[in-house]
């Protein structure tokens, strides 16, 4: 039979080891998604964002998504949130 400090010991040593895995799951999440949003943003000008609103206003949504992405270089998903916050 194995001692007692002996089976708490091997407790302890496989919730550190639970804790180190879950702490570089989360640094690898964080990487990643550093990686997909760069830091230098595209600024839209104050006339891409009036067509925007305007195409918006008229019903043309995907328009004014296609627009902001192609003058911004943003993703789709950042673009769509851009156009519905005007």
């Amino acid at each position: 039979m194995s001692s007692p400090t002996l089976v708490a010991s091997t407790a302890g040593l496989v919730a550190l080891s639970a804790v180190i895995v879950a702490g570089v799951i989360w640094l690898i999440i964080v990487a990643v998604r550093l990686t997909k949003s760069p830091r230098n943003r595209p600024n839209p000008s104050v006339d891409l964002v009036d067509q925007a609103r305007e195409l918006k206003a008229l019903g043309q949504i995907q328009e004014a998504v296609f627009l902001v992405r192609g003058e911004t270089g943003m993703s789709q998903r950042a673009a769509a949130r851009f156009v519905n916050r005007l």
